[in-house]
């Protein structure tokens, strides 16, 4: 196939899209808002600025697509399947570039090759739609071969220019970038498009708590994103007992408070303000402990986003020490 079908271009929306001439699917095989999420949406803003299809932050400069998240790496090494979303003939495939974290400097590796692997599929009427940062090794299908809306492509990996498990899917007529959830392009804020070319709208999320967990120690960003820092029991010995919350979303100003709760009451808790948005982020707090030991029993951790002072999101987590 040809590199271009995966190279990254700029960003330009489409003219209004006629109604309903295309209805996608989900492009991914997972409980959508419960153990994946959608992180980014395609950029409207023409500026350095980035602003999603409500005018909220939810994208990044000349974003293309709409990018499906997995809550961790641990989800994407079991396998979360990737769909098309319309029926079509596959266009071209890439496959064989390694699953890892995109680092700075790391422009040269990739050589132009930001999709990582993927699969193009073309659809009637000049539409189509582009799959990225698939799994290695796991791109099912080949070029000539025909879908229907659900039919596996691959599974959700790492490859190419990305920083945490997700699927980036792009819709193009004749060449140029729509987003599906509002087609047309003609941002209103405060009154979201009634138009959308999904068979079932995703409902939009301003940002949430991906996971909450206990540690006897701050853990590292990486740990976190892994899903390897969460300690579902801990030794009453341990030298402190911290609680962390993993979140998308964020904007500067939001405040994440957080808290554990164990068998003699309130041990720790804090509110933290984010100084910047950031698309993924994690804050924590905890107490080191002062006696022998800590009391046996569960411990609960309770992380709660908030933005101008109302809650967006809100989960517990729980421990126990022995």
């Amino acid at each position: 196939m040809r590199a271009a079908a995966f190279a990254a271009l700029t960003l330009t929306l489409a003219a209004p899209a006629a109604a309903r001439d295309i209805s996608l699917g989900i492009p991914i095989d997972c409980d959508l808002g419960r153990d994946c999420f959608i992180q980014q949406y395609v950029d409207h803003d023409k500026s350095r600025d980035a602003m999603d299809f409500r005018c909220s932050t939810l994208s990044y400069n000349t974003h293309q697509g709409t990018d499906f998240a997995l809550r961790s790496l641990e989800q994407m090494r079991r396998g979360v399947n990737v769909l098309a979303a319309a029926p079509g003939i596959v266009g071209g495939t890439r496959d064989g570039m390694q699953d890892r974290l995109y680092r700075t400097g790391d422009s040269a590796r990739l050589n132009g090759r930001d999709c990582g692997n993927g699969v193009r599929i073309d659809h009637a009427d000049g539409w189509s739609t582009q799959y990225c940062h698939l799994k290695r090794g796991s791109v099912a299908v080949r070029q000539g071969d025909q879908v229907s809306t659900g039919t596996v492509l691959g599974q959700v990996g790492l490859s190419g220019r990305t920083q945490f498990p997700h699927i980036h899917m792009t819709l193009r007529k004749d060449g140029d970038v729509v987003d599906p959830f509002d087609p047309d392009g003609q941002i209103q804020c405060g009154a979201p498009s009634t138009e959308d070319l999904w068979q079932t709208p995703p409902p939009y999320r301003p940002g949430g708590i991906l996971d909450v967990g206990f540690a006897d120690a701050v853990p590292e960003f990486d740990e976190v994103k892994a899903g390897d820092a969460a300690a579902a029991q801990m030794s009453s010995d341990a030298p402190a007992l911290v609680v962390f919350g993993y979140a998308f979303g964020g904007r500067i100003g939001d405040r994440m408070q957080l808290r554990i709760d164990g068998p003699a009451g309130v041990l720790v808790e804090q509110a933290v303000e984010l100084g910047r948005n950031q698309a993924q982020f994690f804050r924590a707090v905890g107490k080191k402990r002062t006696t022998a030991s800590w009391p046996s029993g569960r411990y609960t951790g309770t992380v709660i986003l908030l933005r101008d002072g109302r809650e967006v999101d809100r989960v517990q987590g729980t421990t126990m020490v022995r």
